[in-house]
């Protein structure tokens, strides 16, 4: 496990970026808003501990064990990526102007139509129906598409969303998966 940043480099992460953990062809490249300061201060995708999506993708049978927020780079394997709609960090999600979520869309569908994933699963409905000027998306399948694109909105799985239990969670992450074909194999040993 990675060593905790002081509140000075959490601080210093402010505005800085985290990398996508993405390839061409996966079946589901999960979006969030956007990075923490956690996550900007360690490098890795949803890693503030109240954030619950770690145990959830888990818990929904995404993964055959909990990984940690460490190990992001072993989700390539299932088939599984992480993205955001907005690249910079901030302490919260409320700070991102509108503007900045409407651009960050405009982004994402390009990446998407590009990488060409069978499923994008954005977390978090509110960032959603701005980041796609959706006022009357709910959570789930959606009826548009980004190309082939099917898209899906999850809850938003920060430890700030408390109208939603790990385990109702797990449940929409759940009803994804079934809908993606199940979770991908687990990876192979080395020969």
């Amino acid at each position: 496990m990675t060593r905790r940043p002081t509140p000075e480099e959490l601080q210093a992460a402010r505005d800085r970026t985290v990398p996508d953990v993405a390839a061409g062809g996966l079946s589901v490249l999960f979006c969030g808003i956007n990075p923490s300061l956690m996550s900007a201060a360690t490098g890795c995708h949803f890693a503030r501990p109240g954030n619950r999506f770690w145990p959830v993708l888990h818990l929904s049978g995404f993964t055959p064990r909990r990984l940690l927020p460490e190990e992001q780079h072993e989700l390539l394997a299932y088939g599984l990526g992480i993205t955001n709609v907005v690249a910079r960090a901030t302490a919260r999600a409320d700070e991102l102007s509108d503007y900045e979520l409407r651009t960050g869309g405009v982004a994402l569908r390009a990446k998407v139509e590009r990488l060409r994933p069978r499923w994008l699963a954005v977390v978090g409905v509110t960032a959603y129906r701005t980041a796609f000027g959706d006022r009357r998306a709910r959570i789930g399948r959606q009826e548009g598409t980004i190309g082939d694109t099917r898209v899906w909105v999850l809850p938003n799985p920060s430890g700030l969303n408390a109208h939603w239990t790990a385990e109702a969670m797990a449940e929409e992450f759940r009803r994804l998966r079934v809908a993606a074909g199940g979770c991908a194999p687990p990876p192979r040993p080395f020969p």
